[in-house]
């Protein structure tokens, strides 16, 4: 185990004041970014996309579920990090989607619906949530450009000859990645509102928040890259 520095109950007061300072100043700098992200301007979506649900096929303004703000997690299936052929769901956006089913109700009375998207049929996209316990729910844009259309899936062609993905062009892009897309209703019309990829899916993560606030950190060091500690939740300790 690393070790790491003592101190005096008065030396570690003077530094936690002063590291306060710099908490309050990200705080309020958050706060600032979030109010930006709300004033993007609406783009309103007129192509049609349709999903297949547990309930049947379904538009995308139906996935509002009568509610006027919609959350849609682009989560990788079939493609992705850690997968086996019992489990194609990708093991980070697993991760991701562990935390949706606790903040969905919360979600809910804030008039914010909360979905998954994935290009795979819904009955793989059945039996992967019922293998983690989950209940948030999850439609297939398997058949639709959506999830092309907001930058989380790429054509064979673009895989060849690069495209933009996060708002920077790459040279090969990957045949899947994770996001999220935002959505508005109003008027009886969708619009785009903001959509996230790479890191800035980590804000989904609440696991990473209580690791900041562990004495090691989130501990990264030594892995052969940062998120090879990743497990689906029942899996470690089987190595």
């Amino acid at each position: 185990m690393r070790k790491h520095k003592t101190g005096t109950r008065e030396e570690w007061l003077a530094a936690r004041l002063k590291l306060l300072k710099a908490e309050k100043e990200l705080m309020r700098r958050s706060d600032e970014v979030a109010r930006q992200r709300q004033e993007l301007p609406w783009v309103r979506i007129d192509k049609e996309y349709r999903f297949e649900t547990d309930k049947g096929s379904a538009t995308l303004a139906d996935l509002f579920q009568g509610r006027s703000q919609l959350l849609v997690y682009h989560f990788m299936f079939g493609y992705g990090f850690r997968l086996t052929d019992e489990r194609r769901g990708c093991t980070g956006c697993s991760l991701i989607a562990d935390h949706f089913d606790g903040v969905n109700a919360h979600l809910n009375g804030r008039d914010i619906s909360l979905v998954c998207e994935s290009i795979a049929p819904l009955p793989e996209l059945q039996g992967y949530k019922r293998q983690m316990g989950w209940r948030f729910p999850w439609v297939s844009s398997l058949g639709s450009d959506f999830r092309y259309d907001f930058g989380a899936a790429f054509t064979e062609e673009q895989q060849r000859n690069g495209a933009d993905y996060n708002y920077q062009h790459v040279d090969k892009a990957e045949p899947q990645k994770e996001g999220m897309s935002v959505f508005a209703l109003q008027d009886g019309a969708v619009y785009h509102t903001y959509s996230t990829y790479a890191r800035g899916t980590e804000a989904l993560m609440g696991t990473y928040q209580f690791l900041d606030l562990a004495p090691w950190g989130r501990n990264e060091e030594g892995f052969e890259f940062p998120q090879a500690w990743w497990r689906r939740h029942d899996e470690y300790g089987r190595d």
